[in-house]
């Protein structure tokens, strides 16, 4: 007769995931709620508006614009990547240039806003166009500013030796939000600036 082992699950091969990606994700769970709601009013309002501008008339594709910040979430995984290498100046360098990319994208933000307001006359209060693009842009925008001064205090305490490969889990979770940032922009982008054309 043959004696049939039977071993007990180890409790070692589970462990509570992070609280800080937790949170993340419950942020990032909300946000998505609360753009699905201004994607869905920009939809709902495309076409509806009785005095223009519209957006076939002042609207151009920001496709550089649109590729600085894609980039960024690139290099942001690179700078992840060299945290956990322990390449803090890799780290810098990637992370600082993520930095870079999310204040260029900004920049061509304001420039087109500029002139939408001063050349084509489109403020959030002209039309509805106008009501529901800024809003949605606007919030996007938001998003990637409060992203930026994130990065540029994680920036700033791994430039002062305050950042260490044991912070590796922190800065994951806050590269979550910044590829989220990202993820919107594509949705934005495509609503916005393709099918909202």
């Amino acid at each position: 007769m043959s004696t049939v082992s039977i071993q007990a699950p180890s409790t070692t091969d589970w462990h509570l995931p992070y609280k800080g990606r937790v949170g993340m994700f419950t942020l990032i769970f909300a946000e998505t709620a609360v753009f699905t709601i201004f994607v869905v009013a920009y939809v709902y309002y495309i076409g509806r508006s009785l005095s223009g501008p519209m957006p076939r008339d002042v609207l151009e594709l920001p496709i550089l614009n649109t590729v600085f910040l894609l980039s960024s979430s690139i290099t942001i995984m690179i700078a992840e990547r060299a945290l956990v290498r322990r390449a803090m100046g890799a780290f810098n360098a990637w992370w600082g240039l993520t930095i870079l990319l999310g204040l260029i994208f900004l920049f061509g933000t304001a420039r087109e806003w500029h002139k939408l307001i001063t050349v084509d006359g489109l403020t959030i209060s002209t039309n509805l166009f106008g009501t529901t693009y800024y809003s949605l842009v606007g919030l996007h925008a938001t998003h990637v500013v409060v992203g930026l001064i994130m990065l540029l205090i994680v920036l700033i305490f791994s430039v002062t030796g305050s950042l260490h490969p044991k912070h590796t889990d922190r800065v994951e979770t806050l590269a979550l939000y910044w590829h989220f940032v990202d993820a919107v922009w594509v949705v934005v982008f495509t609503v916005v600036y393709v099918l909202g054309r």
